[in-house]
């Protein structure tokens, strides 16, 4: 380990790219303390200590705690996040955005240029419905909003936008010039940091409150390391197609005749499952919470318990099926096919065009079973620690969208480190194999 970071700071090109990653990841970090004008925080964190299970808190979640906070950057990323999506579904469906997209270089900027637009609509939304909310909240008959009006309206839709297109902005830069994908690690760097806080503080209440002492604790931190290198083994698990070329006689020189692999991964659709099943997961919640009546509070009692049976069981149902959902999107059996028929490659034994189509899709189909299942078991992980008395905070980091986000996205950085110190005859992390990278532009979110 200590080889693999003095190589990276050897090489002039990577030295520059990770300080250069380093400091736009401090400039976001910097942001996220400077707060929306004309909020009462007081008022605000007695709201939060409110919200924190329901839509609310999840949205905090990949906002790094600037939702909570509602620093200028309060809805984060997820309008970039959101945008990505509606276009990668829309290019199944509209024959338009399909077309752009197989244009290549010039395709993928205008996509690029679509998500953007997209995005600053989003933000607009967003932030116009936040400072909405916020005029309306009057926690303890404390009103979090000090001057209520047009005026906090468009200066809240304002700030948040621009730090929005802020954020976009800075991930972009450190995909270009840095190193990982920005957007990813912009997400990442929001999660970790609430881990050094949920580590003291399971690590106080092990030793105070819930007993157990040290060995306890050492105990926890053994079974999360076997839930990480668990989902390694999700998030790195692929079953390699065997794929034969033909041999071409170009000039003098001879094209093909060797044989590949395509690498369908077991977990295709990445996080997303997670993110789709959770978020209707929190409706209930959330709309009790606002209606307080007592028949959607009754209701929205069985979804409100994080570890009682219902709510884990429709989670886990809720994933599976948005995985086969999501992995039917993303993954085009058909395309593949055609590809492969059009470079002269074929798989042994079965025939090019259709049957390929066909081939690849009982196969996706077969190794996505598994897959979700095990998605599932991991995203139902928190609820088991927390029946085992461990503190929330700390437990959301034994499954879950945290968990999936940090094993996918150090993985890939890692990854493309990797590359470069191989490239230029350096030692890589592991002396054996490689690190496998994502495919994919889902699996960035």
């Amino acid at each position: 380990m200590i080889t693999f970071i003095r190589n990276i700071f050897i090489i002039p090109e990577l030295r520059k790219r990770v300080l250069f990653t380093f400091f736009l990841l401090a400039v976001y970090r910097m942001g996220s303390q400077i707060y929306t004008p004309g909020i009462n925080i007081e008022a605000l964190a007695r709201f939060v200590e409110m919200s924190k299970d329901t839509l609310f808190g999840f949205i905090d979640m990949f906002s790094g705690q600037n939702m909570s906070k509602m620093t200028i950057f309060a809805i984060g990323i997820m309008p970039y996040i959101s945008a990505s999506i509606i276009l990668q579904l829309l290019q199944v469906v509209w024959p338009y955005l399909e077309r752009i997209s197989k244009e290549g270089e010039l395709g993928k900027k205008k996509i690029t240029q679509y998500t953007r637009y997209g995005t600053v609509f989003i933000a607009v939304i967003q932030s116009f419905g936040i400072a909405i909310l916020l005029e309306g909240l009057n926690p303890d008959g404390i009103p979090v909003v000090l001057n209520p009006g047009w005026g906090f309206k468009l200066l809240t839709v304002l700030t948040m936008t621009t730090g929005t297109m802020f954020i976009m902005w800075l991930g972009e830069k450190i995909t270009d010039k840095g190193i990982g994908n920005g957007i990813s690690l912009i997400i990442m760097i929001g999660i970790i940091a609430r881990l050094p806080q949920a580590i003291g503080l399971e690590f106080i209440s092990r030793l105070e409150q819930q007993g157990g002492g040290l060995v306890a604790f050492l105990v926890e931190l053994l079974i999360m390391f076997v839930v990480f290198m668990a989902t390694i083994l999700l998030v790195q698990g692929t079953r390699r197609i065997p794929v034969q070329y033909a041999k071409r006689i170009v000039g003098n020189k001879q094209y093909g005749g060797v044989r590949q692999y395509i690498p369908l991964k077991v977990n295709a659709a990445g996080v997303m499952p997670i993110i789709f099943a959770q978020a209707f997961m929190f409706i209930p919640i959330t709309v009790a919470g606002f209606a307080k009546a007592d028949t959607a509070s009754g209701f929205a009692a069985v979804f409100s318990n994080p570890v009682g049976f219902w709510y884990n069981f429709t989670n886990a149902m809720l994933i599976i099926l948005f995985t086969y959902f999501y992995t039917a999107i993303t993954v085009n059996p058909t395309q593949m096919a055609e590809d492969m028929k059009k470079n002269g490659g074929f798989i042994p034994g079965v025939k090019p065009g259709r049957k390929t189509a066909e081939f690849l899709d009982t196969v996706m189909s077969r190794i996505t079973l598994p897959g979700s299942f095990f998605l599932a078991v991991v995203a139902i992980m928190p609820a088991f620690a927390m029946m085992a008395n461990v503190n929330p905070s700390f437990a959301r980091f034994f499954g879950g969208t945290s968990l999936l986000i940090l094993v996918g996205v150090i993985l890939d950085t890692l990854q493309q480190i990797e590359s470069h110190l191989l490239m230029r005859h350096y030692d890589g992390l592991t002396k054996t194999g490689r690190i496998k990278g994502r495919t994919g532009s889902a699996a960035a979110i």
